[in-house]
């Protein structure tokens, strides 16, 4: 079975991938991604996602923690994280291959309101596990559905419900389950990281994120860590610094202009907190990243960030919407 999928996968992505390597579908949520070799590092702010690698090898790290996997395992991101991503193993002859599934919140909260909810599990936003048979069947069945175009706005609604419930019973279904638990903590901070996102420029207050997630701001501070790994303020700071390389990288916005732009009142304790999160001070990464960027030509490309997508700084992209 994994064969088959890898096969329709690697089919579809060679005739359809962009410049980036994204192959985009006519089903929500559905992305396909191919690469040629190994990449620089990526930096993300995810959705919740799960994404089978069928291909290759990645790494994903998320603070201080580090994930590497490869053909037969999916990795799982249950929250709107920061990550830096790599594909480090690929080759023109054995490309990378993923086949990404933005998780569905509605549909997972229908189902949960049919099989029941697991209790609060406190673990890291970002798992890795092998793949389940039945999750690798029901990702073929939908994805067969683009060879015939006119069955999938008919047949699509039913094979997605159909691979969450999958993704539910699965390895990952513990983590996935409190994502579609109206009350549940992982559901309070998403509330709380949305209002981040919408005003990550703006001077964070906890109290206010903590009355947002409805709870006590001692609570608030042991919940979002645990969801996010992150505190309120690292995470702010995260989107921050993204948010200014993808301007300085896509709009040309000198370094300053786009500290200011972020929030930060000091061009200074921009550069040391650039320099932390993305190795090299901001001059240098960013004359070192074009030189990567020239051969490829105007495909490249980086959206701001939205509440409605996911934005990289480093080419993996996907226009509408970003993995």
């Amino acid at each position: 079975m994994t064969d088959s999928l890898l096969d329709t996968v690697r089919r579809y992505a060679q005739a359809h991938a962009d410049p980036d390597g994204v192959a985009r579908t006519s089903i929500p949520g559905l992305t396909l991604i191919r690469e040629t070799g190994p990449t620089p590092l990526r930096y993300a702010v995810s959705r919740p996602l799960v994404a089978l690698v069928l291909q290759g090898v990645k790494r994903v790290s998320m603070g201080e923690c580090s994930f590497e996997f490869g053909a037969g395992e999916s990795l799982l991101i249950a929250a709107d994280v920061p990550t830096v991503s790599q594909v480090t193993r690929a080759n023109p002859s054995t490309p990378y291959f993923s086949l990404v599934i933005d998780l569905n919140l509605a549909l997972i909260e229908a189902l949960v309101a049919e099989i029941g909810p697991a209790p609060f599990a406190a673990g890291s936003p970002v798992n890795i596990h092998p793949t389940e048979a039945e999750v690798a069947e029901s990702a073929l069945r939908l994805l067969r559905l683009l060879d015939r175009p006119a069955s999938v706005p008919i047949l699509q609604p039913q094979l997605l419900r159909e691979l969450h419930y999958w993704l539910l019973a699965g390895r990952h279904g513990e983590a996935i389950r409190s994502l579609g638990v109206t009350n549940s903590h992982a559901r309070r901070v998403a509330r709380a990281v949305a209002v981040i996102r919408d005003g990550f420029a703006r001077p964070l207050r906890v109290e206010h994120l903590a009355e947002v997630a409805g709870m006590s701001p001692s609570t608030f501070h042991e919940h979002f860590k645990s969801v996010t790994s992150l505190t309120p303020l690292q995470y702010q700071k995260q989107l921050r610094l993204i948010e200014a390389r993808r301007m300085m990288l896509a709009d040309g916005v000198p370094i300053s202009s786009a500290a200011y732009a972020v929030g930060y009142e000091s061009v200074t304790q921009f550069t040391r907190d650039y320099g932390r999160m993305f190795r090299l001070p901001p001059a240098r990464d960013l004359k070192e990243t074009r030189a990567r960027m020239q051969p490829e030509g105007p495909g490249f490309g980086c959206l701001p960030l939205t509440r409605s997508g996911h934005f990289t700084t480093g080419g993996w992209v996907r226009r509408e919407q970003r993995r």
